[in-house]
């Protein structure tokens, strides 16, 4: 049995009419440049490999000689096309791999492609991009583009590149060029090709643009201009935002279904049946990666700072970041309608990467889980075919080679991967269904 739960909502819409700056007339896609991509994480990986599948030649520079290792050996998480990309490349003269940042100095476009996480406490961390963007700095010569992608605050282009390339005698506009590009990546998901997604640009000069979306027009197949490169830092805030808004109003209609005993999904379908004013949202165990539970919190941070309430946001990300510990509660509920402490119950969690399809466990929900439980006494295991071996609970674990083969008081399914088999869950006594997706188990319950 197979189930297919999503966290995310359906198709990228198509990209809105014309561009907020248009492009000048007659322009045309330059020859391809040479692109130092700073960061070759999941997105600056896909990133360098649709560059050199453009015909660009590409620096790919990363501190962490491991990561570097890891894309030598193949062994890193992509999708399938991505990684007969990977490939073809290596070895060949399109992609050259250094932990050295003095390369990025050769390149004619450099590209930050960096994690921007939030730390215990919801704050932005801003040491990886910091870092980067003070590298990239070091080592700008004029006639150079540098475009930043991560997702991050309102003015992060003009703080950590404009200003700083400033103080070393570099005009923006005129010595260099400074524009913002949000990445669109969307691991896990072939639906979602780079080459397929539009792309958002907003440079520091309207000159700063046209580069910028010279160089974008290589892997997308439109490119949406904006006035500056904080509104396009705000597109993105904004994209992220509105998913964990809906994901949130999701797991809350879901509970409301379960209190009237109807089926979330069926009513979901219902209404997505209406081809107008309708987006479709599923509920879910919490939301994962470095995307939706952490971006938001870059917008409420800065907001904070200037004193501006977001009450619509913040309920939402804290209803979110709520999610996990309610799975732990109905996991206690299950239990304790079989007369079963949690102290001492044999828990099975199925699946533990934060999405379908990828071996990521960034900010999972089954890693809150996990722990939790643990705390509260229960013997804790998980099961993914992807994630052989994670840090759960301070110490390394390795997942149940064959899960239908032992006994378990409760199973709860977190990540079901395509193509997964859980006929096994069939003549289980209690299974916690988090995807809502699951069907023909006679001891399945929801949140």
């Amino acid at each position: 049995m197979t189930a297919m739960p999503t966290l995310s909502a359906g198709p990228v819409p198509p990209t809105v009419g014309s561009a907020h700056v248009p492009a000048p007339s007659g322009t045309a896609v330059l020859e391809a440049p040479t692109v130092a991509v700073v960061g070759l994480g999941y997105v600056g990986l896909p990133t360098a490999l649709a560059l050199v599948a453009s015909g660009c030649r590409v620096i790919g520079v990363d501190v962490s000689t491991e990561r570097l290792d890891a894309i030598r050996r193949q062994d890193v998480d992509l999708l399938p096309s991505d990684r007969d990309r990977l490939g073809r490349t290596l070895g060949g003269p399109g992609l050259e791999l250094t932990a050295d940042p003095a390369a990025i100095a050769s390149a004619d476009t450099v590209m930050v492609c960096v994690p921007t996480p939030v730390d215990p406490h919801l704050v932005p961390d801003l040491r990886a991009l910091s870092a980067a963007c003070a590298t990239v700095v070091a080592h700008a010569v004029p006639g150079q583009l540098l475009m930043l992608t991560s997702t991050t605050y309102v003015g992060t282009t003009r703080d950590l590149l404009v200003g700083p390339l400033g103080e070393r005698g570099l005009r923006v506009g005129e010595d260099v060029h400074v524009a913002f590009s949000p990445e669109r990546i969307d691991p896990g998901n072939a639906h979602h090709a780079q080459d397929s997604t539009p792309r958002v640009v907003g440079g520091v000069t309207a000159r700063c643009t046209e580069l910028a979306a010279e160089v974008l027009a290589h892997t997308a197949p439109s490119v949406h201009r904006v006035g500056s490169a904080e509104a396009a830092e705000m597109t993105k805030l904004f994209e992220n935002t509105f998913r964990a808004v809906n994901i949130a109003l999701a797991n809350e209609f879901a509970d409301n279904c379960r209190g009237l005993d109807l089926d979330p999904l069926e009513i979901i379908e219902a209404a997505a049946s209406k081809p107008y004013g309708f987006m479709p949202f599923y509920p879910g165990p919490g939301v994962g990666g470095h995307c939706i539970p952490c971006d938001p919190h870059y917008l409420l941070w800065q907001l904070r700072r200037l004193r501006i309430s977001s009450p619509l946001v913040d309920t939402a990300m804290t209803a979110i970041a709520g999610r996990p510990r309610q799975v732990v509660r109905r996991a206690l509920e299950l239990l304790a309608d079989r007369g079963l402490p949690l102290a001492g119950a044999r828990v099975l969690v199925s699946g533990i990467a934060y999405k379908p399809g990828v071996a990521d466990v960034r900010e999972s929900p089954a890693l809150e889980i996990i722990e939790e439980l643990a705390e509260l006494g229960a013997e804790v295991a998980y099961a993914d075919p992807l994630v052989p071996e994670a840090r759960l609970h301070g110490t390394v674990r390795h997942s149940v080679a064959d899960p239908g083969a032992q006994e378990w008081d409760l199973v709860i399914v977190h990540t079901v991967h395509p193509g997964t088999d859980l006929g096994w869950l069939t003549d289980r006594p209690s299974v916690l269904d988090a995807t809502y997706r699951l069907t023909g188990l006679p001891s399945k319950a929801v949140l």
